[in-house]
């Protein structure tokens, strides 16, 4: 066919023939049209078409952004330039036309070159058209775009072809008029192309403030189409950030694309949802995968145009003929042209590759949370049953059953806090790095195959020969991979244990400090941080052997080559060695990129799994979540109502499905199991709750009644298919009443958020100051408020810190209220108040307007308190059922409700003990509200102020960073190991010198002038040092002229022994790669260290902290540095430190280099340099804020998602699932958009950075071509500007990169100069072993003109107290809130400081000494207890000081075990043992209502002090870890209690929550027994303990602490009454002290009065005369 179109020309590629130049312009157009057709046709229309498609394109992303009411509008484009773009089109058709038939009139050939215009005029057709048929299209036409290129090109072409003809064989010019039309034809392209240019790429919106576009809003979404190519839209940021600090505020918003919430809706409505997660993931980035793919591709084979290009250049200067040197120039701005290309092939590829990477991190991060806000609430659960203690062998290797019973923990166990914060920060993070650099896989084999094609046209057969070096070693690359899965697992599984203990540690720091057991914590987490860092030490072994087996596999590859082609006879030329080498060298880079990327995708795979296996957890039912419901109508439903049909409900427990025969556990077991950890089930449960209504739900403790509530809103499992659960939960149905048709749920133990009171109380709902008023008076929270400086905006703190108990259940009980719910669940709200407070709610709320017309469910024993207003009543049986329900007026009628309200009257009076330390003085505070009416506000005057903020904003390190952190980091890895690092790079570079200098010895070797050429086409292929897949780069070699001064002669003939050039060349190599072995296992072990110490001076620094540093230091902020940071110092920070120090002396040999042997090159090198500079000093100061900036904002996210993991309930029971969802998407859109921000930075300079190479590589060369350097001279310095512009970029990028992670070492830093409490030992001042004593002493504790303030510039909170207590008192502390009681307590512990005054105890000034020795020797019992996991042994007795027959004792002591029980351990060795677990013997008991229980039924459900806790001991009510603290000894849970005999005794098993009360029996005094403190402080020791429980113990604490001195922080006044001491504090003085007799007595008193106002006056004042006769016969003795 090419015969008979073009006769003349020599082939297809013959430009030289005016006939082929036609074709190629005529054609490639043509094709270019039809492919795109074909395109659309095959593919866009088909099942495969779809993965072409964008799955938020931005018309649909500002769809839905705003209100979806307003219609969007999008303005059209600007018609004037499309109706250019046509008319100029239409011309150049006409034009073409006019050609064609010109051509057509004159000739009489029917060449091609006759018929092309008419081809070429049909494009131009498809251009007048393409434009009008879519003039409302809000992007530029790229079709378009390229096939202008197209046409220029061809144009270029024809008019270099004339100047070339002109300049080698002086043809002549074409005629003027032929220019004219080409300069025509060139202005007319030019003006086409450069309105496509300043198209923009869309237009904004009507919901996109266009004056806010490049400020405050991205511009990449509107830039135009060249802003777009040049990437300078991302310019105006840089300016910002070269200028002054960036903060957040700076940063211009996330482009609508990549917005969290919009990403993520896409991402969940996906037909792939519900498969593999993989699959999913592909599916919805398909377009950016495939792009990213595609130009890979295209970028790998313009990677190749650059030496082609090259070694056709040195051919051309070795024979400086006329052609050549004008060929010489066109394969110079051909070479310009493919650098060009190439850097933006590579930016768009990388661009498409970071929205993928930014898309999946945001997909994968909301669905953590999704999930999270979906599933079943387990916290507690534990999954696993492990009776087999955990020991090792004596091998070091886990016993088989051990490794059996942690593959079942893996498979059932749900994920904690600290694990699925790993996934969020850590593995999301993970996959989406390997999204972004997924080109390095699939860029690096095509690369290969091209090197492989052309050595098998080089050596043939021995080529693949060569390659079955890798063959053989892939056995060894599949167990390494395997390896590397395995130790991947592990050490993700090791990351979240230490996380999961650390959450647990600073959660309960507090609570560790009372006890003085910081070490012993310190050394538990370094124990799990040991096992951590075996597994790292793994892992980076395993990477040494990968390393070093792909870096040698490259060379073996070449030399076996040599050797078989060598062995076949053939004869190994200069040509063929070099270009071998040559290629060889380029397969070095894509051979070592697949190993390490194949260990990220391996690692990758791992996350995939962990993310995927979390997000296949059990979920709530549809009914329960409004995240899984259908979109809520507003149209009433009908039979819509609250209440359960035929119920039978179990505790929630993950799934056991999982679990197989080959792990040798029958199914049998596995139902035994499960029947004993869920044995309490709700039975037989259907109600239906009458509408707007007051309904009472009693019955006696531990019957069910806070399981009742948890059944409706859906947090219990249903146990039979016949369930039914009625739960309305429509927020947009409003009836009548302005009311919600939905719930409001106020929980036992009250979760509120890190925010202000007014925040938790609104809870999200629009703000009305009325009702809020309201809320706040019935609630009686004004008194409160009136206290606080800041009011209702004082700000609560992690955990409710700033509140006290009681204060913290009346916030959550108005949050309730507030909302307006039609539905409100109230669990046991009058457990948190005395009767006064309980009688104030009752008659403002209940009986209130904001109750009016609500259904109200009531847990409570205060029925005949709230009976009046009851209109059905609920009593549950100790069976889980329902032993009575009816309206009030029909059991009144059957004589029920009678024996309920004096059954309840009972539970009532003990549950008067949950009163809190402020409700002491509520009674008064609530008196003073109705006689006045100015609390109110008060209370909220005061918050109009500046607010004072108890958290304040993570602060960030500005400008570069310093030398102490660099000095911080060398010394923790040891000087010596960089010491060591720097020679071996030096050493390093010096066998790269030495190869390219034995190069040179082997071309002089053979015939100099065939050896140049090759040689120099040889040194522009040597890989760099990190073998990045898209930059080449070469140390310079020597010149020829320099290398001819080396006696060749003494060797001998490279064409007689080659194999003595290949065997040296191959020596060099192995020297290098052993070099870099080296350097990597140094690096590795200075890591190593590094990472050891900083992490054990962190911790350290953080535990020993002051606790004021941790109320006002979130959580997530200090697990942020513990994981995130940590881990960047584990894993990327050393290796940084030795790329930059590789890359700076690559940089500094290239400078030296050229300045030797290329002193013109200067000139034009500084130019080029100064515009470097500019850009990297843009890059550095702006990407180091950015990657700080980042740093910080991604603390809130984790500190937010563990609050909502700790209130799911109530936050489902709100309906507030997408408010909290939706702030989490705002919150992981800050973060995206700096991580996001930086890497298109990144982008920026590298397209500019590859541009200005190309340019100063274009420059080079044109001074070889200029005649002014000599040939040899010419290779050198082209090679040397490859190098210097490879190297300037970078050791840019890698300087910036270190910057980036000593960021993370900044953050530590930040954390080692943390304020310290005083040393725990001081070694002059240690007191003696008996310190304090309980001897006869007047004066055990004195306290001097005490004054204490909690910081310098603040008012005192004790203002010069002073008071002396007496050996074995008893005292107690009274008073108001805020009146300095805890203040008091926490100033003999020194939690805070005097800032006047002092404290001696027995002699000894507690100033002087360390507060280990203090704590340890003092006791207090806090009021917030606290499970820690492991075993209940470990968190009763965590110092092993006691052993098990010493616990029991002390058990028997306060009467928790029978005497027969005891004795039966003490005369046997142990108990009886079952897989090693102790089963305690307890006597069967009967119930309160009547049920009996068999020893056998009552024995499986023992607790024993080998049983599981979980963190926090979430899998034990609040009342069994309060007995836990107390008694320091092992408890059996209740169903019933049997008070018969000499001990009381619990059974059963209370699985995932229990309610609170009986749990509490005689817990307190064994824990201080075990301690045996002289002083002993209780801080609301006995919140939890009902009136009888606390009656009993008083008695006990009487008998056994007769030789402590006990001082109580008192709560009730019932019981302190007894006591021999009463300190009665107010506002920060001491108003009264004296016995409880003489207080009591005392007209116009102040405890008197809170007596007369508890309503028990004369029963108080009996106490304290009975408490006083009785201390007569003792003080008689």
């Amino acid at each position: 066919m090419l015969g008979t179109i073009c006769v003349d020309s020599s082939g297809l590629l013959d430009f030289y023939d005016p006939c082929v130049r036609a074709l190629w312009a005529s054609l490639f157009p043509l094709a270019f049209l039809v492919t795109l057709a074909l395109f659309y046709v095959l593919l866009w229309n088909s099942p495969v078409g779809s993965l072409f498609r964008n799955i938020l394109p931005l018309e649909e992303a500002e769809s839905l952004l705003g209100e979806p009411s307003a219609p969007l509008d999008t303005p059209p484009p600007s018609v004037w330039s499309f109706r250019a773009l046509s008319f100029l089109a239409f011309m150049e058709c006409a034009g073409w036309i006019a050609l064609g038939s010109y051509n057509l009139t004159v000739s009489h050939k029917l060449a091609w070159d006759i018929w092309a215009p008419f081809v070429i005029a049909f494009t131009w057709l498809y251009a007048v058209l393409r434009p009008l048929l879519r003039l409302h299209t809000s992007s530029p036409p790229y079709d378009l775009f390229a096939l202008y290129l197209v046409h220029l090109t061809a144009a270029i072409v024809e008019l270099g072809a004339a100047f070339y003809d002109r300049y080698t064989v002086g043809a002549p010019l074409p005629q003027k008029n032929v220019l004219a039309i080409m300069a025509t034809h060139f202005i007319v392209l030019f003006i086409l192309i450069s309105v496509m240019l300043c198209t923009p790429m869309a237009i904004p919106s009507n919901r996109v403030d266009k004056e806010k576009i490049g400020t405050e809003i991205s511009p990449e979404d509107y830039t135009t189409l060249w802003g777009w190519i040049t990437f300078s839209w991302i310019e105006p940021l840089i300016a910002r950030g070269t200028k002054s600090t960036l903060n957040e505020a700076d940063v211009w918003s996330l482009s609508p694309t990549l917005q969290s919430k919009l990403v993520f809706t896409k991402f969940n409505e996906s037909k792939f949802k519900g498969g593999s997660l993989i699959r999913w993931i592909f599916f919805c980035n398909s377009l950016d995968i495939i792009l990213d793919f595609i130009l890979t591709l295209v970028s790998v084979s313009l990677n190749y145009a650059s030496p082609f290009f090259l070694k056709r250049i040195l051919d051309a200067i070795t024979d400086p003929t006329l052609e050549n040197r004008a060929r010489a120039y066109i394969y110079a701005c051909l070479a310009f042209v493919a650098s060009i290309l190439k850097a933006q092939a590579d930016v768009q590829h990388l661009w498409y590759g970071r929205r993928a990477s930014a898309r999946v991190r945001t997909e994968l991060t909301a669905a953590i949370y999704d999930k999270a806000l979906k599933r079943k609430d387990l916290s507690g659960v534990d999954g696993t049953k492990d009776k087999d203690k955990d020991r090792e062998e004596p091998n070091g290797q886990q016993s088989s059953k051990r490794r059996k019973n942690e593959t079942k923990a893996e498979t059932t166990k749900s994920a904690d806090t600290g694990k699925i914060v790993q996934l969020m920060s850590g593995d999301a993070g993970r996959i989406g790095m390997t999204i972004s650099a997924a080109y390095f896989i699939y860029g690096a084999p095509f690369e290969i195959a091209i090197a492989c094609t052309f050595l098998y046209q080089l050596l043939g057969v021995s080529a693949f020969v060569g390659f079955f070096v890798l063959v053989v070693t892939a056995p060894l690359n599949h167990y390494l991979s395997r390896r590397n899965i395995a130790i991947a697992k592990e050490l993700l599984a090791a990351r979240d244990r230490r996380m999961s203990l650390l959450n647990e540690l600073i959660g309960a720091v507090k609570f560790i400090k009372f006890f003085a057991w910081e070490e012993r914590w310190i050394k538990r987490v370094e124990d799990m941080r040991k096992t951590e860092l075996r597994w790292l030490v793994k892992d980076r072994t395993n990477s040494v052997m990968f390393g070093l087996l792909w870096t040698c596999a490259p060379l073996f590859v070449s030399i076996v080559s040599f050797l078989t082609y060598i062995l076949l006879g053939n004869t190994l030329s200069v040509s063929k060695a070099f270009t071998a080498i040559a290629l060889f060298n380029m397969l070095k880079m894509p051979l070592n990129v697949i190993p390490h990327w194949i260990v990220q995708i391996l690692q990758a795979g791992v996350a995939l799994g962990r993310i995927s296996k979390f997000l296949e957890e059990e979920e709530v039912p549809d009914y329960v979540s409004t995240l899984k419901r259908a979109p809520a109508s507003s149209q009433s439903l009908p039979e819509e109502f609250l209440g359960i049909s035929n119920g039978s409900f179990r505790w929630n427990a993950p799934k056991r499905t999982q679990l197989n025969g080959s792990e040798g556990e029958s199914a049998s077991e596995l139902m035994n199991e499960d029947s004993e950890e869920n044995r309490f089930e709700l039975q037989d449960i259907s109600v239906r709750f009458p509408e707007g209504e007051l309904t009472v739900l009693t019955g006696p403790t531990g019957s069910g009644k806070t399981a009742i509530l948890l059944a409706l809103l859906g947090e219990m499992t249903p146990s039979t298919e016949a369930t039914v659960v009625h739960l309305p939960k429509n927020t947009t149905q409003v009836d009548e009443h302005g009311l919600m048709n939905s719930i409001s749920y106020c929980a036992q133990t009250p979760w509120l958020e890190h925010q202000s009171i007014r925040e938790n109380i609104i809870f999200r709902l629009p703000y009305n100051e009325e009702r809020y008023q309201q809320v706040l008076e019935c609630c009686a929270l004004n008194p409160d408020l009136a206290i606080f400086e800041d009011g209702d905006e004082t700000e609560i703190g992690a955990r409710g810190v700033s509140l006290s108990g009681g204060q913290k259940a009346r916030v959550a009980l108005a949050r309730a209220v507030y909302a307006q719910t039609k539905y409100v669940l109230l669990d046991d709200i009058f457990a948190a108040v005395d009767s006064h407070t309980a009688r104030f709610l009752y008659d403002n709320l209940f009986q209130g307007p904001l109750m009016a017309n609500r259904t109200v469910i009531l847990v409570t024993h205060h029925v005949e308190l709230v009976l009046p207003s009851a209109y059905y009543l609920i009593r549950m049986g100790l069976d889980g059922r329902i032993d009575t329900q009816g309206t009030t007026k029909d059991l009144r009628a059957r004589g029920v409700l009678e024996a309920i309200t004096k059954v309840s009257a009972v539970e009532a009076e003990a549950e008067e003990a949950h009163v809190k330390r402020e409700d002491v003085a509520d009674a008064a505070g609530i008196e003073a509200a109705k006689a006045t009416d100015v609390v109110s506000k008060t209370a909220t005057v005061k918050a109009r102020g500046k607010r004072n903020k108890l958290v304040k904003e993570e602060g960030r390190a500005t400008g570069n960073v310093k030398w102490s952190i660099y000095k911080t980091y060398l010394e923790a890895s040891s000087w010596w190991t960089w010491g060591t690092i720097l020679p071996i790079i030096v050493a390093f570079q010096l066998c790269n010198i030495a190869e390219k200098i034995w190069l040179g010895i082997w071309g002089n070797a053979y015939d100099k002038t065939s050896s140049l050429a090759a040689v120099m086409a040889a040194l522009a292929q040597q890989p760099p040092l990190d073998g990045h897949l898209s930059h080449n780069a070469a140390f310079a070699p020597m010149p020829s002229t320099y290398r001819d001064t080396m006696d060749a002669n003494s060797l001998p003939s490279a064409n007689a022994h080659p194999m003595f050039y290949v065997g040296v060349f191959a020596a060099i190599g192995l020297g290098a790669a052993l070099l870099s072995t080296i350097n990597l296992v140094i690096q590795y072990a200075g890591a190593y260290r590094a990472s050891k110490r900083l992490f054990s001076r962190l911790l350290a620094t953080v535990i020993h902290a002051p606790m004021r540093w941790f109320d006002t230091t979130p959580t997530g902020r200090i697990l942020n540095r513990f994981s995130k940071d940590v881990e960047t110092v584990d894993s990327s920070l050393s290796s940084s430190i030795r790329t930059t120090s590789q890359w700076i002396a690559s940089f500094t040999a290239a400078i030296l280099t050229v300045a030797f042997f290329l002193p013109p090159f200067l000139a034009p090198a500084m130019i080029i340099g100064y515009f470097y500079y500019k850009l990297s000093l843009g890059y550095v100061k702006t990407g180091r804020d950015l990657r700080r900036i980042e740093s910080n904002t991604r603390s809130p996210i984790f500190s937010a998602f563990g609050e909502l993991l700790e209130g799911i309930v109530t936050i489902r029971a709100f309906s507030a699932e997408r408010l909290f969802f939706d702030e989490m998407h705002t919150k992981v859109d800050v973060t995206t958009r700096m991580w996001y921000s930086f890497w298109m930075l990144n982008r920026y300079l590298l397209l500019h950075f590859d541009a200005l190479g190309a340019v100063s590589i274009f420059i080079t060369t044109l001074f070889a071509l200029s005649g002014s350097l000599s040939s040899e001279m010419a290779g050198v310095a082209i090679t040397s500007a490859m190098t210097f512009t490879t190297s300037v970029y970078w050791t840019c990028r890698q300087i910036t990169q270190l910057e980036m992670d000593l960021n993370s070492v900044e953050r530590v830093v930040e954390y080692l100069d943390l304020p310290q409490e005083p040393p725990a030992i001081i070694e002059s001042h240690r007191p003696p072993a008996y310190w304090p004593s309980s001897a006869d002493s007047n004066s055990l504790v004195v306290v001097e003109d005490l004054e204490i303030r909690y910081a310098p510039d603040l008012d005192p909170v004790l203002h010069g107290i002073s008071f002396t207590l007496k050996a074995r008192e008893r005292v107690g502390l009274l008073g108001r809130t805020g009146s300095g009681k805890s203040t008091l307590a926490m100033a003999l512990l020194r939690f805070v400081e005097p800032s006047r005054g002092r404290i001696i105890i027995d002699g000894i000034d507690i100033s002087t000494i360390g507060l280990q020795d203090l704590r340890s020797r003092l006791t207090i019992i806090p009021q917030d207890a606290v499970l820690f996991s492991g075993t209940i042994r470990d968190s009763l007795d965590p110092f092993q000081e006691h052993d098990d027959s010493t616990l029991r004792d002390v058990l028997l002591r306060v009467r928790l075990i029978s005497e027969s029980a005891h004795q039966s351990h003490k005369s046997s060795r142990a108990a009886s043992v079952h897989d090693g677990v102790d089963e305690e013997i307890a006597s069967s008991s009967v119930s309160q209502s009547s049920r009996t229980v068999t020893g056998n039924d009552e024995q499986k459900g023992l607790i024993t002090l080998d049983s599981k806790v979980s963190a926090g001991g979430a899998n034990f009510s609040q009342g069994q870890r309060q007995v836990s603290i107390f008694t320091g000894c092992p408890f059996y849970p209740h169903d019933d209690i049997d008070t018969r005999g000499s001990s009381l005794l619990w059974r059963g098993r209370c699985y995932g929550k229990c309610s609170l009360s009986f749990y509490e029996l005689f817990s307190l005094t064994s824990f201080v027994m075990c301690r045996q403190s002289s002083v002993i402080i209780m801080d609301e020791a006995t919140s939890s303990i009902d009136f009888k429980t606390d009656a009993i113990i008083q008695t006990t604490i009487r008998e056994e602490f007769g030789n402590s001195l006990l001082i109580t922080v008192a709560h009730r006044i019932r019981t302190v009454v007894d006591y021999d001491r009463l300190i009665i504090l107010d506002k920060g003085v001491i108003v009264e002290f004296d016995t409880p007799r003489n207080l009591i007595e005392k007209e116009g008193g102040v405890f008197r009065d809170m007596c007369l106002k508890s309503g028990s006056f004369d029963e108080l004042k009996a106490a304290a005369l009975a408490g006083a006769n009785a201390k007569v016969p003792k003080l008689l003795q």
